[in-house]
């Protein structure tokens, strides 16, 4: 025990640090990401609109089909983690980057990461433990990613992936490499950390291009927010790190989408770290495993209480951009999709712990009992 807390002690002091170090050796590794049409820099604002809804859609049916598999118990690899009530923010999110940047999800972002490239196919196979996924059924659920693709897995020490990203800028800023910008996404829970400090101090110091996404969803887990800040809102502390800050309706998908775009643009044109706070209300537990009893009916009934979803679809068809059976079919065929996903992942191998030798180092002479030729094979 007393080795557990020292550990864990030294890995406070110097979370930041390391982070910062590895990023940079991650970003060796960061030099394309997914082949895909940039997001909201281009076509019209109703084609943007659409895409971005469509893949909220997508989203909170593949987050549904989660839980379900969850209840039945057929989830291997940890908690489910739903995005329903910002999907809005996230899609918006995914689709602001273009290739060359980097994206830092949280274990909500389902849709800015379908947004940004992950596939349904590849979601599923780390959910349901296949060895064919991008973890190979080693990791939890939330924890994967593609660091080739600039696209990072989530670390659990919320507000650490700040750091990362900052590293794989600043490596990238030494070797000349312009045009890009970094996207952390996270909580409002997760600004309470020493992690999230320091890590936005040295982006504003170092005027790199970040946007830090803060989905202040009101409750940090089932901790209300005025126990975790005293400011009247977050976007206030953006003046003290010297950034520039926003506010946005985390509800209103167009609102979203224009803010997400602006602030992007500002990072991506000089202007330094920007810090977005989207007010916005967690439509679900904490995760599956917790009931939420502790929301406040008054928020629920609030304007943050709204589903993004249904203000979406409402602004779709009354703008007249579709109509309620394009949405329908559009409805269908994400249901088609996911549930497509899950028959073929559900018929793949999990991984065999007999068949291979784990490391959790890249470097694996450095592993305890590398000399072990077993190990080493």
């Amino acid at each position: 025990m007393h080795f557990i807390l020292r550990n864990a002690k030294w890995q406070e002091r110097n979370i930041c640090t390391i982070f910062s170090q590895i990023a940079y050796s991650v970003n060796d590794m960061v030099q394309t990401v997914l082949e895909r049409e940039p997001g909201a820099a281009t076509g019209t604002h109703r084609d943007e609109y659409i895409r971005a809804f469509r893949y909220m859609l997508l989203a909170r049916t593949l987050d549904e089909k989660l839980a379900s598999l969850y209840r039945a118990g057929k989830i291997p690899g940890g908690g489910v983690y739903l995005g329903k009530g910002q999907e809005a923010l996230s899609a918006s999110v995914g689709l602001s980057l273009r290739k060359g940047d980097v994206f830092s999800p949280l274990i909500r972002d389902g849709a800015g990461r379908l947004a940004f490239g992950e596939t349904v196919i590849e979601a599923l196979r780390t959910c349901l433990g296949s060895a064919l996924g991008p973890m190979r059924g080693r990791d939890g659920n939330v924890h994967r990613g593609r660091p080739k693709d600039g696209y990072l897995a989530m670390i659990s020490h919320l507000g650490a992936t700040i750091a990362v990203v900052n590293g794989i800028l600043m490596a990238r800023r030494m070797r000349g490499v312009t045009d890009c910008v970094g996207a952390a996404c996270m909580g409002e829970g997760g600004t309470s950390t020493g992690a999230f400090h320091e890590a936005v101090n040295q982006a504003a110091v170092e005027k790199l291009p970040l946007v830090v996404i803060v989905a202040d969803n009101q409750y940090a887990y089932s901790t209300p927010n005025s126990r975790q800040f005293a400011c009247s809102s977050l976007e206030e502390r953006a003046k003290g790190y010297g950034v520039k800050g926003y506010s946005v309706d985390g509800t209103d998908l167009q609102a979203c989408l224009s803010t997400l775009k602006t602030a992007v643009g500002e990072a991506r044109e000089g202007g330094g770290p920007q810090l977005i706070v989207a007010k916005l209300l967690r439509l679900c537990g904490h995760g599956e495993h917790d009931d939420a009893l502790y929301i406040d009916p008054k928020l629920k009934a609030s304007p943050l209480g709204r589903d993004c979803m249904v203000v979406a679809e409402k602004q779709i068809i009354s703008k007249g951009w579709a109509s309620e059976a394009d949405v329908q079919g559009w409805r269908e065929a994400a249901s088609r999709e996911v549930e497509e996903g899950v028959n073929q992942v559900q018929r793949e191998p999990s991984p065999d712990p007999f068949k291979e030798y784990w490391s959790a180092l890249a470097s694996k002479h450095l592993a305890e009992g590398y000399e072990d030729a077993a190990y080493a094979s």
